[in-house]
């Protein structure tokens, strides 16, 4: 039910924001005149969402790194006051390094704590969005290959420790106070994860997020994802992830707290495993945190 409701909602947003696109004095598309040259549409402020990546890119030779964290759960038998509802127990850490290759290649490396997995990714920003709707919409594909190098108990083989992930992602900027993206994704892990009977190796997904804009620096953040895997499902105690978080720009920084189901950061190990119900409190805060740093040449001014 929740994830039928989720999708309703997403879509009766989008109805809305079509229909308001004609009237609204601040529509991008209508902003510039027909003879004025297309301007890349920034749909959101960062790289990454609450569950999401988004279209947005790191431009060349800039590296954007990122602190991720997940706390324990608020309520439930394992929240509660005893641990400070969370904030004593810590479910996952990522910290991620995003490299312009060129402003529409990334390549990026990042850690998480979950299965002491580490990912490589490849980003490849497809089509932009553009303010004259010559292109209205942005598509972003990302290539990820993981593997779980310590796990050698439970996976014998390094290649048996190994996960993929493939995505398009599809994203617009409606109007200055809204933006949607959906993103269909395939996973495969070469050991099924989690290790249980009946489950696949592989399986398709989809996510959908929306940022509403609160102020010209904040936002606020809606993602949700769903396996379609005849496995994960609420009878095999599997839940849909979802998130709600409020996304903050502070000059060269861009911070996210949020409160989600999903006690995993990296998409792998999220839409593989997921076992966190609302109902029973477990759901978690978290953060983002997210600073740029640009190595390309500073020109020097001519004092003449």
């Amino acid at each position: 039910m929740k994830k039928h409701i989720a999708v309703l909602a997403l879509l009766a947003v989008t109805w809305s924001a079509k229909a308001q696109q004609k009237s609204s004095a601040d529509s991008l598309m209508n902003a510039m005149s027909a003879n004025d040259k297309p301007v890349r549409v920034a749909i959101f402020k960062s790289t990454r969402l609450v569950l999401a990546q988004t279209t947005e890119m790191v431009k060349k030779n800039e590296l954007n790194f990122q602190i991720i964290h997940r706390f324990g759960d608020i309520a439930g038998t394992n929240g509660g006051g005893q641990t400070a509802f969370g904030i004593d127990r810590v479910n996952d850490v990522f910290f991620g390094f995003e490299y312009g290759v060129s402003d529409n290649f990334n390549l990026d490396l990042g850690r998480s704590t979950i299965g002491q997995l580490v990912q490589l990714e490849a980003k490849w920003a497809l089509v932009h969005q553009t303010s004259t709707d010559s292109s209205p919409f942005a598509v972003t594909l990302v290539g990820e290959v993981g593997a779980k190098p310590y796990q050698v108990a439970t996976f014998p083989t390094f290649s048996s420790r190994m996960s993929y992930l493939a995505q398009a992602i599809i994203a617009r900027k409606f109007s200055s106070d809204l933006s949607l993206q959906v993103a269909p994704t395939y996973v495969s892990n070469n050991t099924p994860f989690p290790l249980l009977p009946g489950n696949e190796k592989s399986f398709f997904a989809v996510q959908a997020s929306a940022r509403i804009k609160l102020s010209n620096h904040a936002g606020l953040i809606l993602d949700y994802a769903h396996p379609f895997s005849n496995f994960r499902t609420k009878a095999n105690g599997f839940e849909d992830p979802i998130g709600i978080g409020y996304e903050v720009e502070t000059g060269g920084h861009v911070f996210t707290v949020n409160i989600t189901n999903s006690n995993s950061i990296s998409e792998m190990n999220m839409l593989s495993n997921n076992q966190h119900q609302f109902s029973k409190g477990q759901y978690r805060i978290g953060f983002t945190i997210s600073r740029m740093f640009d190595f390309n040449p500073k020109v020097k001014k001519d004092n003449k």
